[in-house]
């Protein structure tokens, strides 16, 4: 049987978090020991771990069926491959930032400035977009430093939480595009590929989807059960099950975490007690 091929980054922060989203999807692999390439023991995948700009570029040639890498990488890149999942994690945003002493007027400010960037190909096409003629100068690594050496007036980098812009007397004034950690493929992968792919993807989807959710049990009166139904609808509609205690039942549902936070006082004032939030490892839909 043949295997799908995913190339993931080697090392860093991406790295660690695609590693541990393949693992919470039941695969099995060595990892460690430098390994560049490591075969599953349960699944059938090999994973190739590689530099993340490079990614891209054997996705498309089809060395690598799929790939995890930043949206703002396959943005950059500009390689005929399509994203298929967006993973939610590694999230951050491309932006424009300036010497923080500078009064920003707005946009306008980059006419005719230079900025510096590792992000050339995103950057041009904001400012075509935005109707901005300036000068893109490209470097590597270490774009926080080139307003204060002179090499540009402003910068346009990844930002996470914006402590580095601040470190180095920057700050943020605009964002181009938002990032976040995203699945991508070749646009011609064989059907033994695509199978396995859909396989993966059910997996990934039932992990994800349990993140965002809890499982929920509470103590109820009989009496109150409508009533706090109605706060607190399942996915269909509640379990209830009687309890030993006479007159009560408890109440067994799902529920977005987000939303828990905002009636947890109304199932409170409806009587609920013994209230209990519990992850959910895993969720099929």
């Amino acid at each position: 049987m043949s295997k799908l091929k995913i190339a993931i980054q080697k090392s860093g922060r991406l790295s660690q978090k695609s590693v541990a989203l393949l693992e919470e999807c039941g695969l099995k692999f060595p990892n460690g020991g430098g390994k560049l390439i490591t075969e599953c023991t349960n699944f059938p995948v090999e994973i190739l771990f590689l530099r993340d700009d490079d990614i891209p570029q054997y996705v498309e040639q089809n060395v690598a069926h799929i790939g995890i890498i930043g949206e703002n990488v396959f943005l950059e890149s500009e390689k005929a491959i399509t994203i298929v999942e967006k993973l939610n994690f590694s999230v951050c945003r491309l932006s424009l930032a300036v010497p923080k002493e500078i009064d920003y007027p707005g946009i306008n400010f980059f006419k005719g400035k230079k900025v510096a960037t590792s992000y050339p190909n995103i950057l041009q096409k904001y400012f075509k977009e935005n109707r901005i003629e300036a000068t893109v100068e490209v470097i590597s690594g270490s774009v926080e430093i080139a307003p204060g050496i002179g090499l540009a007036d402003g910068i346009c980098d990844i930002v996470s939480s914006g402590s580095t812009l601040l470190s180095n007397g920057l700050k943020e004034v605009e964002t181009v595009v938002k990032s976040q950690a995203v699945m991508v493929a070749n646009q011609t992968l064989g059907e033994e590929a695509q199978q396995i792919l859909n396989k993966l993807l059910f997996r990934i989807r039932s992990v994800q989807k349990a993140k965002e959710n809890k499982y929920i049990l509470l103590n109820s009166p009989n009496s109150q059960l409508e009533k706090i139904i109605q706060i607190l609808p399942g996915m269909n509609s509640p379990t209830i099950l009687p309890l030993a205690k006479d007159g009560w039942s408890s109440l067994h549902s799902v529920i977005s975490e987000d939303k828990f936070w905002y009636v947890i006082d109304e199932l409170k004032k409806a009587g609920a007690e013994g209230i209990l939030v519990v992850p959910i490892e895993k969720m099929i839909l």
